[in-house]
Formats: C-alpha cells, structure tokens, sequence
C-alpha cells in the first residue's frame, strides 16, 4: 500500500476497512476475493471513474499485496486517486478476464479458494463463465456482500461527510421549489436544482433530480420532459445530492394553487410517518418492523393513495444508475436485517395516487444513532403552496411576452444572406 494523505479519508481508514475484509475473507475460508463492484472498489481505495463499464477488479488476498485489473485507460484513476501500488492493466484489444486470471496466476492464486461477487451488476454472466472455464485449477466460490458488511454502517467521517451532501441537496431543492411556477417548464426546474446543487459544492449523483408536474407525477422515476406547468397543478420533485460518491436524497410536493382537502390530508399523513420515524427508529429494531410501522400510517387513508414500494432503503456510496443501496438492506415487509447505529436511509413515505391521479412526496435522509436517529436535513417539510393568483399573473405576463416577441417578429425584415 502506498501511504498519502490525499484522499477522501485519512489513510489510515483504507487501513482499517482492508484488514475488517481480511477478517471476513478469513471467516469464510478463503485465500483471496475479487472486487468489481464500482461502490465496492471505491469503499476500500478511493477509486472511482466513469469508464466502469469496462471489466475493473481489486483482488484482496488474505496476505499479501492487493492489485487491480483495469483498462489500460483507467490506470490513471489507479495512480492518482489510490494506496493500490501494483496494477495489471489490458489494453482496448485485450481480454480483460484473461488478464484477470493471468494475474491471479502470477500472484500464486490460481489453485487457492478465491470468492468473487456473482451478484455484481459489472461482473456479467458471459464473464462468469470465461473464469469458470479458464481458472479450472482454482476454487471459485461466490463472496457476494462481504464488502457491504462494512458499508452498511457509516462511519463518524463517511456521516460528516453525507453532510456536505446533504447540503447540496437541500440547496437544489430549494431552488426546485423557488423556480416551480405555472408557465415554466420540469426542464428550467431541472437546471435550477442542478445548478444550485453544483453551486453549493455538489458533484454529479448517480441520478439526476426526478421532476414531474400534474398527471405526469403518477409515472415512475419519470423526470423532466419539456412539459410547461400549468396553474392549479402540483410539482413533485426529488433530489439526491452528491458529494464524493456519498448520497442523501429528499421528496418535496409544492402546490400551484389552494391546497386541496385531500392534499392537505396527504400532507399530514406523512408528515405523521416521519414523525413515527423519528420518535420509534432505534438500534435493534428490524427493518421490517421500521416498515410497517410507516405502512399502517399510509395505508390507513381515505384519499385512495397507497404506498407501493419498500418505505426507505439504506443510501451511501453510489454511481448510476442508481444513488440507494437499497440492495443492501431495504425497509420491506419480512426483512429480519436489525437497525445499528451508523446505517442511513431515505425514508419514503410518499404516497401513490391522491384523488386517483396524483402522486405527492415528503421524505428524509436519516442516520441511526446509539439512541434513536437524526436528519440530515433541517427544511420544513409541510407542501409548499403558491397562490393561483400569482401564478396566473406569471402565466398572464409570460402570454404578454410571447404575443410582443411575435410581433416584432413580424415586424423585423428577415436579414439577407450571401
């Protein structure tokens, strides 16, 4: 390992969650792991890039040294962003599978029981079978979640570090909110949270903000499409910060008119759910007992909306497509996985089809402490309502703008051209 004091964390953390993968290798019986899940690889070296499309892998054997298999282009990443100090890189026309199993040969490997993550979304089936039928002298057995056992829960350093996320979520919501108006486009509301989200420290997330308006909130992880917005409609909007790979994600519901009964009961049925959250969460509660405890509050309503997914997931570390590990542990009925503290989750408590054709969202990040749990966040949570008055005077001044942009238009001879 190369010493530096230029990473994420201090050095010494790297330290720390290699020798606990160790331990774990150890009580499993085996003599090395391959790592290629991108979350995964960047937890224990501060690795990451945009280019894990390609085949990556760390291989962490019991004793000695760990190295990397990446396409000759990411060595880079390897270099500058790592303590990794041994790589076996594979140029665009090489195998990178081969090169994987040539290494673990070099390195003394290839007859030794080596674990590998079968579950991983970037260690396909095709590539699977490659090592099967090439590495015949070893033992492959799947290790799949033996890094996620030290993710699941974060640090003291990784929670102050969601803070800095947790900040550039706050302020792409809040700009979300204020440029939500009748007459604007789910795009312009799209670039106004991603630009204050960069603006207040943020890096790219894995996914960006979901902005949906009207009948369009009743369709799954839509997001913007160009639709204006119209008065007396609602805007749905959830963001996820990023900073450092580390995530917080948040749901707010804001109102382009007079709050409706059934709205207004949505509203406090949720706000009820993360009340509940706050005041019940605790270490040594199950995730599946957390869940219902957030289902029979939104089940229990008159307004016909339902809650159709899990009620929260664990959230840290992500590249797209998604920002939840939510793999890892999920807030679903029958799960027996016991809250500790150190684990975050989104809470969503949102609820699917108000009045038949609405969907509308209040969600939290959260972190379980020794005692209970804590926000990320410190905005209100109550929808925020803008008056149907002031929104048809927008709409009223955009129109007014339009019909003068098109008559002077009119009146401007086209300009020649040569």
């Amino acid at each position: 390992m190369r010493h530096r004091d230029d990473m994420t964390f201090p050095f010494e953390e790297y330290e720390r969650r290699l020798s606990d993968l160790r331990q774990r290798i150890s009580e499993r019986h085996m003599d090395a792991v391959v790592i290629s899940d991108p979350e995964n690889i960047m937890y224990l070296t501060d690795y990451q890039t945009t280019g894990y499309s390609f085949f990556q892998a760390l291989v962490v054997p019991l004793e000695t040294e760990p190295f990397m298999i990446t396409r000759k282009l990411e060595e880079s990443n390897v270099i500058e962003r790592t303590w990794v100090d041994v790589t076996r890189p594979y140029p665009d026309t090489g195998d990178a599978i081969q090169m994987l199993v040539d290494a673990l040969r070099e390195f003394g490997l290839d007859k030794k029981r080596i674990g590998y993550e079968r579950n991983s979304y970037f260690f396909p089936a095709y590539h699977q079978d490659c090592i099967h039928t090439t590495l015949t002298d070893g033992k492959l057995l799947d290790c799949f979640g033996i890094v996620e056992e030290g993710r699941v829960c974060k640090s003291p350093m990784e929670i102050a570090l969601m803070q800095n996320a947790a900040r550039a979520t706050e302020a792409g919501m809040k700009a979300g909110i204020e440029a939500c108006e009748a007459g604007v486009t789910e795009n312009e509301i799209g670039a106004a949270i991603s630009a204050a989200m960069f603006q207040a420290g943020g890096e790219p997330p894995a996914v960006m903000p979901y902005v949906t308006s009207g009948p369009r909130t009743m369709i799954g992880h839509a997001t913007w499409e160009g639709r204006t917005v119209q008065t007396d409609e609602h805007v749905f909007l959830e963001v996820g910060g990023c900073y450092r790979r580390y995530h917080t994600a948040m749901m707010r519901t804001i109102i382009l008119g007079e709050l409706s009964p059934s709205m207004y009961k949505a509203q406090e049925i949720m706000k009820m759910a993360l009340d509940a959250v706050h005041s019940k969460f605790q270490p040594g509660m199950t995730v599946s007992d957390a869940d219902n405890l957030i289902r029979n509050i939104i089940t229990k309503n008159d307004i016909g909306a339902r809650l159709v997914t899990r009620s929260g997931y664990s959230i840290g570390i992500a590249f797209p497509p998604s920002w939840d590990e939510g793999y890892i542990v999920s807030l679903k009925q029958g799960e027996s996985a016991v809250m500790k503290p150190g684990m975050t989750f989104h809470i969503i408590p949102w609820m699917w089809g108000v009045d038949g054709d609405k969907t509308c969202g209040i969600s939290d990040t959260i972190h379980i402490t020794e005692e209970g749990c804590e926000s990320f966040f410190t905005m209100d949570r109550d929808f925020i309502v803008k008056p149907a008055s002031a929104n048809r005077k927008l709409l009223s001044l955009d129109s007014a703008r339009q019909e003068q942009t098109s008559k002077s238009n009119k009146k401007s001879p086209a300009k020649q051209t040569t």
